[in-house]
């Protein structure tokens, strides 16, 4: 299906030189992280042109917080957080804008309005419209895997083997995105780090993340400031997990990933760099 004509996204382009940033801008009372502090659009475009000044490729905006325990918002009170913040962020700077969001009508009006990417927490799974407003417009989209929804997902989270099982899930999700339209050279992966996953398995994410390369599709990590960060860093709090997400960061370059969504991108940026000065040659 083509391209609807007021559509003016901005392309994404995965490179083999560089891993890309992606910096989170939550526009949420509730993030674990930063809730409430860029839900106006004044703050959100002052945050924007920092992030993109401190490196950032992709601005990745979302408006319900997908924290352990969190409640869903109802789509009214997404959108009218979302929409005015990713019409000004749109204004002021000129870099891609992926969308966080598993609601279809979300999707859709973001994309009319210029975003270029869908990051779905569901794997296009809640929303059973989301796979037709991603063919339609055929736009990246990341399919993350989770086990689960927010409210209940670190309620005893069980795999046989953790990396195998999320496989075969990328796998189905790949042919059943396929038979709905989605152009595979359009998805991304994104292993859930966090999301209906245990400490130990957040873990062993980590030391196999390179066995999500055989699946062939651009491969994206989540870690930053997550609680299993904390909790290995002797019950840290989010403000005091950078050095923990920076070693994620660096390890998961090492293994393969092409971007990395992160909230410290200055800092998370430079780690990127140097890991890809050691491993890819770019200077």
């Amino acid at each position: 299906m083509p391209l609807p004509e007021h559509a003016t996204a901005r392309p994404i382009v995965v490179r083999p030189d560089k891993t890309l940033i992606m910096g989170i801008l939550n526009i949420t009372p509730d993030s674990f992280y930063d809730g409430g502090r860029w839900n106006a659009p004044e703050q959100a475009v002052a945050h924007a042109r920092s992030l993109v000044s401190d490196g950032a490729d992709i601005l990745d905006l979302g408006a319900e917080s997908s924290r352990p325990g969190s409640n869903p918002v109802s789509p009214e009170e997404e959108q009218a957080r979302l929409l005015p913040v990713l019409d000004a962020v749109l204004d002021a700077v000129d870099i891609p804008i992926s969308i966080d969001t598993w609601r279809a009508d979300t999707a859709q009006h973001a994309l009319e309005r210029g975003a270029s990417m869908i990051n779905d927490i569901s794997g296009l799974r809640m929303d059973p419209e989301m796979p037709g407003v991603v063919a339609a417009w055929d736009c990246p989209c990341v399919v993350m895997h989770m086990q689960g929804q927010p409210k209940t997902m670190q309620q005893n989270p069980v795999y046989e083997d953790v990396v195998e099982d999320i496989c075969r899930y990328f796998e189905a999700r790949l042919e059943d995105l396929q038979a709905q339209g989605v152009r595979r050279e359009r998805i991304w992966l994104d292993p859930g780090f966090g999301f209906g996953k245990t400490v130990e398995h957040n873990l062993e994410i980590m030391r196999r993340l390179g066995e999500f390369k055989r699946l062939g599709q651009p491969l994206m990590l989540g870690s930053s400031n997550k609680a299993t960060i904390g909790a290995v860093l002797n019950e840290a709090p989010p403000s005091e997990r950078m050095e923990g997400t920076a070693a994620t960061v660096a390890l998961g370059i090492a293994q393969g990933v092409d971007a990395v969504r992160v909230h410290d991108v200055k800092a998370m940026a430079r780690v990127a760099a140097m890991s890809d000065a050691i491993l890819r040659g770019r200077t």
